[in-house]
């Protein structure tokens, strides 16, 4: 394994650094009903974050799964808008990867200039109220009729839900058949098909910008050469794109967490406690080296995860390390950093403590942390 970047990898990252500190839009204190920032998010279409995993031929980057989730890093290195990385991210990994690796040519071609440049919003329609890490448990059906197939059921927890043009979605066509009779597909609001219906944006501990919400596909025609792939692979369809998602959506959090503790870091050198600066207190001292060393372990899981990705060699073990580490080591370095800063760390006006709102839901999304031990357990044989 190789992980020294090269020049072109370099500059890449640097200018993703500085695009994103030129669009700081959160504003100090930002809680859970932000506004989504269209234009933040135009921006990032053109400088090409909402395709960098995407072929060229299509309107991307055509970036390896490495080389994207460094670009990520330095994304979530200069934004402050953790809502805005979150939304940028499920859109591109969660949604346009599946059509990239499994749509047909014609889909392809018509879809993904528009969603790699921004014009088109998509969201991630899968997790249902008996549904979430389960997709043999979905309850959403799909029945063929003619060149159709018809939609009928209730997703949860849509990132991007009430903004979005279309949806990446799964549903099944046999229950008896668990995960082998599931299907994925892409629909498409207001065009063809018939029957979405979003709800009101939820209200969040952290994410602010990001709105999810539920969306009821009520009898939704959508047409058969929107499917991902053939009917009975939408399991597949659906774990592929969580590779993508547990690592370089996650890759974002990474950045966040760099400059947290390089802020912290500066804190504890300024700030004067008992004639001297915070930081020469062993207690905070080590709790800094703490946090350092839970980012860089979690990110050498990450590079090696995507590394194999590329390899096209099998992932899964690799994926769930790096994305149980990221996330909570996230949640760590959040209260490492409000406890050091103590009252200022607590006080919303401070900006400090909207990191930590934004890494608790990381443990949860993409499966959650009790998941990724299960994968992991499973991996070793027990």
């Amino acid at each position: 394994m190789e992980f020294s970047w090269s020049q072109d990898q370099l500059d890449l990252y640097k200018r993703t650094t500085a695009f994103a500190r030129s669009h700081r839009n959160r504003p100090v204190g930002c809680a859970s009903n932000g506004s989504f920032p269209r234009d933040v998010w135009d921006a990032c279409g053109e400088f090409g974050l909402l395709g960098l995993s995407v072929p060229t031929e299509y309107g991307g980057m055509g970036l390896s799964a490495l080389t994207t989730a460094g670009v990520q890093e330095a994304f979530g290195l200069g934004c402050l808008d953790a809502g805005l990385m979150f939304s940028a991210s499920a859109h591109l990994f969660a949604c346009i990867m599946p059509i990239v690796e499994h749509g047909s040519a014609e889909l392809k071609q018509r879809i993904l200039p528009r969603l790699a440049r921004g014009s088109l919003i998509a969201g991630n329609a899968m997790t249902e109220s008996e549904a979430g890490s389960d997709i043999s448990a979905i309850a959403t059906r799909a029945v063929r009729d003619g060149d159709s197939y018809i939609l009928t059921g209730t997703k949860n927890y849509v990132t991007n839900g009430p903004i979005a043009d279309v949806f990446v979605t799964y549903a099944t066509l046999n229950p008896e058949h668990g995960f082998m009779g599931v299907a994925a597909f892409l629909v498409e609001r207001g065009a063809d098909s018939t029957g979405v219906v979003v709800g009101k944006p939820f209200e969040k501990m952290g994410l602010g910008s990001s709105p999810i919400s539920t969306v009821y596909f009520d009898s939704c025609r959508v047409p058969a050469a929107n499917m991902l792939g053939a009917e009975g692979q939408g399991s597949s369809i659906f774990q592929s794109s969580m590779h993508w998602e547990r690592t370089c959506l996650f890759a974002g959090f990474l950045g966040a967490m760099e400059r947290q503790i390089a802020d912290v870091t500066d804190f504890a050198r300024r700030r004067i406690q008992g004639r001297r600066p915070i930081g020469k207190h062993q207690a905070i001292a080590h709790r800094i080296a703490d946090m350092r060393l839970r980012h860089d372990a979690a990110q050498m899981l990450l590079y090696r995860a995507c590394w194999l990705m590329d390899s096209g060699a099998d992932a899964s073990l690799a994926v769930a390390l790096a994305k149980l580490a990221i996330s909570e080591s996230a949640i760590d370095v959040g209260l490492g950093s409000i406890q050091i800063h103590g009252g200022m760390g607590y006080a919303v006006e401070s900006g400090i403590e909207v990191a930590l709102r934004d890494a608790v839901p990381l443990t949860i999304f993409s499966g959650t942390s009790e998941i990724q031990r299960n994968i992991i357990a499973a991996k070793l044989g027990l």
